[in-house]
């Protein structure tokens, strides 16, 4: 297929984003709006002593909004290639300021003894020593989770144990008046119908090494989240008791929340599986408090990609895209992937859950985003600053981040992602909408625009409509959303590459399914693609091909297309079979930001690192159930 121009639906580069503008409506259908939904400043513990010394939120803001800022690490003049439309600065809640509040103010040992006071001077000379040498990684390192508990043993144990740190004292008003700043700021830079600043926190629960953060967002205003202080692994490390929290809170302040997973490929199995961290199997009260406070998955970030694994994906020949192999703990153990993992085994189990449970826990939409902890949202390949300040400059990226095991920062992270949001307006309650209603998408970092909808009797002839939203929603479901019907579902897609990046190689479909015996199966159909390629027998396509000039990491858009549109059937359709269904666009090969750093410290290649990559989005899925189920989520 050749590159497909879209007359019936003009793209218009905002500076801010992208709106797809019906010519026969009059007026502005959706705004597709690009953010952050994961962000770290010098408030969260871990950046502080990972050199971020001075970058709060408003650096944070500043940068998003696409105002230069001195970087906190190398104090350069930074800023990003395109502004953002919405931030969320997500801190951890464990230790909120408290670390920079040491550094900056001294530890206050009012109140302790003399044995305790001696113990906090100690803890606090040794933290000020190591901030003060630019060493703070190895503290960083030092509290991490032991490998050799078992999360359900770690969990048990508080998971908050964390050697000679442990005497210092850590003041409840410190975190307080933390959270106060924070969300005071995010008011100041909230700018409806132009810029969404959101309130947030994460929440680090993380036993025995098993990932199983999430991000906290709320749509309300500073004066409401200061009713509550942000729910912690210090509260708690079980993800049913941030629930429960969110639960009760929401109750009492009237504030909405959505939680979100991230990084489920280094959660040892645990976030996406089929039993709870106490080891209990999923009751349906567990399965509908989970699908009520997390409806959405971080399927990209600096620490690699969690779509899928070739484990138990072989037949993808786009699988072990950016696979992150290090967990975050005390010591280096080797990569073991597992079906808990990743989202599209999760989409894959819930499938398998809801025909056992009557309810699916992973009907999961997806958002990227970047969990910088430099304030910087930086998810460019050729503007990346790194997730930690100290790897912000190539001289530093070859570094181990454990001494008895590789290299875990630097080049081994990915320049990744971002969160795509279809909303109504730019503002917090139409992104929260958007978020609720998964009409989200992630991708790796390209601003490449998405639209797909399903329904019935969908045509090639409706991509030409001039008014494609209204007519693709009344007759059918936008990404996210749920399909019932005993007509073969048939599905659009419109895909537009980046204004100021590279081209289009593909569109492709991904589907999931339960079969006769009630397992889930997959496949991936190539839908739409660049240059005129024949498509084989088997349905696969011949690479797209690599024009990137690896002497100057350039790209040429003279391979790809800027634009690829589909509208396509299922070929395998079975009414009585549970489905989902998303939509996978791939650029076509680009230099990664570990080439262009090999570059320029005048090395041929980046050590142990591919040249060039293909970026992607992923949409959230649509779900096709039969007409004589009913969906609990």
């Amino acid at each position: 297929m050749s590159d497909v121009t879209m007359q019936s639906i003009i793209i218009v580069p905002l500076a801010l984003g992208f709106t797809f503008i019906a010519f026969g409506a009059g007026a502005v259908e959706k705004q597709l709006l690009w953010g952050d939904t994961h962000l770290h400043t010098a408030y969260s513990s871990d950046a502080y002593t990972n050199n971020n010394l001075t970058a709060g939120p408003e650096t944070a803001y500043r940068y998003a909004r696409g105002m230069p800022v001195i970087h906190p690490y190398h104090k350069a003049r930074v800023q990003i290639g395109t502004p953002l439309d919405f931030l969320v600065v997500t801190d951890h809640a464990e230790f909120l300021g408290e670390i920079r509040n040491i550094h900056m103010n001294g530890v206050d040992t009012s109140g302790l003894g003399p044995i305790d006071k001696i113990k906090a001077w100690v803890a606090a000379f040794i933290l000020n020593r190591a901030i003060d040498s630019g060493d703070g990684r190895e503290l960083f390192v030092r509290v991490l989770p032991d490998p050799d508990l078992t999360p359900l043993q770690d969990a048990e144990q508080s998971g908050l144990e964390n050697s000679d740190l442990s005497f210092l004292p850590m003041p409840k008003q410190v975190e307080v008046d933390t959270w106060r700043t924070i969300t005071d700021t995010a008011d100041e830079y909230n700018e409806p119908g132009e810029f969404s600043a959101l309130i947030g926190w994460e929440w680090s629960s993380i036993p025995g090494g098993a990932n199983l953060h999430r991000v906290v967002i709320t749509d309300s205003d500073a004066p409401t989240a200061q009713l509550y202080d942000p729910f912690g692994l210090d509260d708690s490390p079980y993800p049913e008791d941030l629930w429960s929290w969110l639960e009760k809170t929401s109750a009492e302040t009237n504030a909405r929340f959505t939680a979100i997973p991230h990084n489920s490929n280094i959660s040892k199995g645990y976030m996406f599986s089929g039993n709870s961290l106490r080891g209990k199997p999923f009751s349906k009260d567990y399965v509908a408090l989970r699908s009520k406070w997390e409806r959405i998955a971080e399927i990209t970030q600096i620490k690699g990609d969690s779509e899928t694994h070739s484990k138990f994906s072989p037949e993808d020949a786009f699988a072990d895209f950016e696979i992150y192999p290090y967990y975050i703990q005390r010591r280096w153990t080797e990569y073991n992937p597992q079906r808990g993992d990743f989202v599209r085994e999760a989409l894959k189990q819930g499938l398998e859950m809801e025909a056992n449970l009557g309810q699916n826990p992973y009907r999961l939409g997806v958002i990227g985003s970047t969990d910088s902890h430099t304030a910087l949202s930086s998810a460019e390949e050729d503007n990346f600053h790194g997730k930690l300040a100290t790897d912000s400059i190539p001289a530093n990226k070859t570094s181990n981040f454990n001494d008895d095991g590789p290299g875990s920062s630097g080049w081994a992270m990915s320049a990744s992602g971002m969160a795509a949001v279809w909303a109504e307006s730019n503002t917090r309650s139409d992104i929260m909408d958007a978020l609720e209603r998964r009409e989200v998408y992630a991708t790796t970092g390209p601003r490449i625009a998405v639209q797909f909808y399903g329904g019935p009797d969908f045509t090639e002839a409706d991509l030409e409509n001039a008014d494609l939203h209204t007519l693709a929603t009344a007759r059918g479901v936008p990404m996210g959303g749920e399909l019932h019907q005993t007509k073969t579902p048939t599905f659009l897609v419109l895909a537009t590459k980046d204004p100021e990046g590279a081209n289009l190689d593909r569109i492709q479909m991904v589907k999931g399914w339960l079969d006769a015996d009630g397992q889930s199966q997959e496949k991936i159909f190539n839908l739409a693609w660049s240059d005129e390629r024949p498509l084989n027998a088997d349905g696969s396509l011949s690479d797209v091909g690599n024009s990137v000039n690896l002497k100057t990491g350039k790209v040429d858009n003279r391979i790809g297309a800027a634009q690829l549109a589909a509208a396509w059937a299922d070929p395998q359709f079975d009414p009585d079979q549970s489905a989902f269904y998303y939509v996978r666009v791939l650029q076509i090969p680009t230099a990664r930001h570990s080439l262009l750093d090999a570059i320029a410290l005048g090395m041929d290649h980046a050590t142990d690192q591919p040249d060039t990559i293909q970026e992607r989005a992923y949409t959230s899925s649509i779900w096709y159930q039969p007409l004589n189920t009913v969906s609990k989520n």
